[in-house]
C-alpha cells in the first residue's frame, strides 16, 4: 500500500516577502559587536547588539521611509556608516552615525542634491579615511574623494576629464584611472593628477568583459591589483596585475568554474574575494557552479573555513572576522534555511547560532532546489534549477512557471528566493534556466548570445518549456513567463513572439521598446554600452541596427498579445524607465485588452520595500491562478 503524502502547510505571502528578522549581521572590529539589518517600523535599519553581554540590541539608524541595505564599520568604535538612496531613485549618499551618542543625528557625509556616491571603500592603510567617487561636479563624470570620516571633509583626489570610467588610489596616494578606448577596450593607467596624462599599465578585450572587469581590487601592499581574467582562457580565474610592468601572474583557478561575480550587478552579495577587512590581505577565493566552492589562499583562514563549514550544509555567504582573525560571523546561503548565521571564535572552538533570517519558515515547508541541464536545439548544454512543489509526483504534469533572471548578463544560482517557493508552495513547477548570454559558465557561453535578444535566447526559453513538458514535469497548456528586467523584457518577448507557448505573462520593469530603452538609460551609464547592449542588442545611432533593435522589441509585436499579461513597475526606476511600461500598458489598452497594472511611486528598478512586493506577490499569486489553475492565498 502506499503511503499517505505529508500533507504541505500553506505559506502566506506575508511569511516570504516580509523583511527578514535579522540579517546581514558582521562583526565590530573589536570583536564586542556584531551589527545587523532588521525591521524598525517595517524598514531594515541597523541594529547593534553586544556578543558577550546579555544588552538589548539597539537600532541606530532611523529610516522610516525606504530599508536600508549597505552599512559599514569603521575602525573607529564611535562611527558607522550606511549608504541610503530616496524612494529607489539610485542616487546613494553615505551617512554617518555617532554610535557613542544615541541621541546625535544622522550626518550625510555627501550632502550634494542629485549626486551619487559610488565605490565607497574603506583603506586599512589610512585608518579613518575612505575613497568614494562623487558626481555632484557633473552628473556624467564621477571625481575620486577621499573622505576623512570623523570630520566629514572631502578632499578631491582626481577630477574626472571625460574619459575614466573608474579610479584606484594607493596608500602613497599613486592614482590609476580605468577607461574605455574608443573600440571598447578596457585600460589601466597611472595617472598624473597635475598634468592629467596617462601611462598605460594594461589593456583588456572589452568584447570579454560585457559588464567591465570583477573582481577589480588594489592589492593591500597597493603594488597590484587582483583581477577576474579571462585572458587567453574560457574561464575567470583569479590573477596579480603587478601596477609597475602590467604582467598578469595566476593566483588560482578552478578547472570548471568562474569566479562568482554576481556582485557587479547586486552590490550586496559577497565579493568574489574573500579578504580580511582590516589589513586587506587576501584569504579566499568564490566559485559557483551549481553549488559554490571556495579555495583558502590563506593558512590561518583555511583552518577557520573548516570549522565553519560544518556549521551548515548551505552555501558560506557573508563572512567577517576581528581585527585578531579570531572572532568570525558567518551567514549561509540555503536554499530551505535562508540567512542562518553563526558566531564562531577560533581560539577557544566556541560556536554558537546567532539568528535565522526567517525563523518562522519551517525548513521542512519549503521545497528543495535541484540542479538540472536542459539540451537546447542546437546542442548547448544549459544549466538550470528545477523546484517542484512537495506533494507533487515527479511526473505531475504540474502547471508550469518560468522564471527568468535579469541582466541578462548574470546567472540563477541555489540557493533561497522567496518567489520560487511561493510558487512551489501554490503547486507550481519553477524553472530557472541560464540561458545563453547568462554569466559564469565561460566567456564562450556569454558569448553564444551576441546578436540573440529574442532569438536564441529566447529559443533557449521555450526549449527549456519544451523539456520540462517531456520530461512529464510540465502541462504544456499551463504554463507561465515571468520576470523581472531582462527577465520582463523576456516575458514580453515570449507573449509577442511565441504567443502559443505561454498561458500566463508577468512582467515587472521590463523593457518594450529596446530603442527607447537604450535612450532613457542615464548619460553617465552610456559609455559603457559599447560592451553589452550595443554589441549584444544593437546601437540605435546606427540606423540599420536601430531597425533591428525595433523588430526585437515586443512593442513592434504588441498586436499579436493575447496571453494575458500583468505589468509591475517602480515610478522612480532610472534603469527601465517608467515609459516602457506605460508603452505597452497603452498600446494593449487602445486594442481594448485589458492588462494587470501595478504602479509603486516609490520604488525603483524591481521593489525593495515589503509592503510592496506582498502587494506585488499577492497579486501575482491570485493572476495565475486565474489563468493556471493554483491554489492563491485568498485572506
Amino acid at each position: 500500500m502506499r503511503a499517505p503524502t505529508k500533507k504541505v502547510p500553506r505559506l502566506s505571502v506575508e511569511a516570504l516577502f516580509d523583511s527578514p528578522a535579522r540579517v546581514r549581521a558582521s562583526i565590530s572590529p573589536d570583536g564586542t559587536r556584531i551589527a545587523y539589518l532588521a525591521p524598525w517600523r517595517d524598514r531594515l535599519n541597523v541594529w547593534v547588539q553586544s556578543l558577550d553581554s546579555g544588552d538589548e540590541p539597539r537600532c541606530v539608524t532611523a529610516d522610516g521611509n525606504r530599508s536600508v541595505l549597505t552599512y559599514h564599520w569603521t575602525g573607529d568604535p564611535r562611527w558607522l556608516l550606511y549608504e541610503q538612496d530616496r524612494d529607489g531613485d539610485e542616487h546613494f549618499h553615505i551617512y554617518r552615525v555617532d554610535l557613542a551618542d544615541p541621541d546625535a543625528e544622522v550626518v550625510d557625509l555627501t550632502p550634494f542634491p542629485g549626486a551619487m556616491a559610488l565605490g565607497f571603500e574603506l583603506i586599512p592603510a589610512r585608518p579613518g579615511k575612505a575613497f568614494l567617487h562623487l558626481n555632484h561636479r557633473s552628473p556624467v563624470e564621477f571625481d575620486l574623494y577621499e573622505l576623512d570620516i570623523a570630520t566629514g571633509e572631502l578632499t578631491v583626489l582626481a577630477q574626472n576629464p571625460g574619459q575614466p570610467a573608474g579610479w584606484m588610489c594607493t596608500p602613497d596616494k599613486t592614482l590609476y584611472a580605468q577607461s574605455l578606448t574608443p573600440d571598447g577596450d578596457i585600460e589601466l593607467a597611472r595617472w598624473d593628477a597635475q598634468t592629467q596624462k596617462t601611462a598605460p599599465v594594461a589593456r583588456f578585450d572589452g568584447i570579454d568583459y560585457p559588464l567591465s572587469i570583477h573582481p577589480f581590487e588594489l592589492t593591500a601592499d597597493g603594488t597590484g591589483v587582483w583581477l577576474g581574467s579571462n585572458r587567453d582562457s574560457d574561464r575567470t580565474r583569479l590573477v596579480r596585475l603587478d601596477l609597475e610592468s602590467g604582467a598578469e601572474t595566476e593566483v588560482d583557478s578552478h578547472p570548471d568554474f568562474d569566479l562568482d561575480t554576481r556582485c557587479a550587478v547586486f552590490p550586496t552579495l559577497p565579493s568574489p574575494l574573500i579578504r580580511n577587512e582590516h589589513t586587506g590581505a587576501l584569504l579566499g577565493a568564490r566559485y559557483l557552479g551549481e553549488r559554490q566552492v571556495i579555495h583558502a589562499l590563506d593558512p590561518h583562514f583555511a583552518e577557520v573555513l573548516r570549522h565553519l563549514e560544518h556549521l551548515s550544509d548551505g552555501d558560506l555567504g557573508a563572512v567577517s572576522c576581528d581585527a585578531s582573525g579570531q572572532r568570525w560571523v558567518a551567514a549561509f546561503v540555503h536554499d530551505r534555511d535562508p540567512g542562518v548565521t553563526y558566531f564562531y571564535d577560533h581560539a577557544t572552538g566556541e560556536s554558537r547560532l546567532l539568528h535565522r533570517a526567517y525563523p518562522d519558515l519551517d525548513p521542512g515547508a519549503l521545497a528543495p532546489m535541484t540542479p538540472v541541464t536542459i539540451p537546447a536545439r542546437d546542442g548547448l548544454r544549459l544549466p538550470a534549477y528545477l523546484t517542484l512543489p512537495l506533494a507533487a509526483e515527479p511526473t505531475a504534469g504540474l502547471p508550469l512557471v518560468l522564471l527568468v533572471h535579469g541582466g541578462p548578463w548574470l546567472r540563477d544560482s541555489w540557493g533561497f528566493n522567496p518567489a520560487v517557493q511561493l510558487l512551489a508552495n501554490r503547486g507550481y513547477a519553477v524553472l530557472q534556466v541560464n540561458f545563453r548570454g547568462s554569466t559564469g559558465y565561460g566567456k564562450a557561453f556569454v558569448k553564444a548570445g551576441i546578436g540573440e535578444l529574442s532569438g536564441a535566447m529566447h529559443d533557449d526559453l521555450v526549449d527549456a518549456v519544451d523539456w520540462a513538458v517531456a520530461e512529464g514535469y510540465a502541462d504544456r497548456e499551463r504554463a507561465a513567463v515571468f520576470g523581472a528586467s531582462y527577465g520582463g523584457y523576456a516575458a514580453l518577448v515570449g507573449v509577442t513572439f511565441t504567443p502559443d507557448v505561454f498561458a500566463a505573462a508577468i512582467d515587472v520593469c521590463g523593457p518594450s521598446n529596446l530603442v527607447t530603452y537604450l535612450a532613457t538609460l542615464p548619460e553617465f551609464a552610456r559609455p559603457g554600452l559599447l560592451n553589452n547592449w550595443y554589441l549584444y542588442a544593437g546601437d540605435p545611432s546606427d540606423p540599420d541596427q536601430q531597425a533591428d533593435l525595433l523588430a526585437r522589441s515586443p512593442i513592434s509585436r504588441v498586436d499579436r498579445i493575447r496571453t494575458p499579461l500583468m505589468v509591475a513597475q517602480g515610478a522612480n526606476d532610472i534603469r527601465v524607465v517608467k515609459a516602457e511600461s506605460d508603452q505597452i500598458v497603452d498600446a494593449l489598452r487602445a486594442r481594448g485588452i485589458e492588462v494587470e497594472y501595478m504602479v509603486k511611486d516609490n520604488e525603483g528598478h524591481g521593489f525593495l520595500n515589503p509592503d510592496n512586493n506582498i502587494d506585488l506577490f499577492r497579486a501575482a499569486d491570485r493572476f495565475l491562478a486565474r489563468h493556471l489553475g493554483g491554489r492563491p492565498q485568498t485572506q
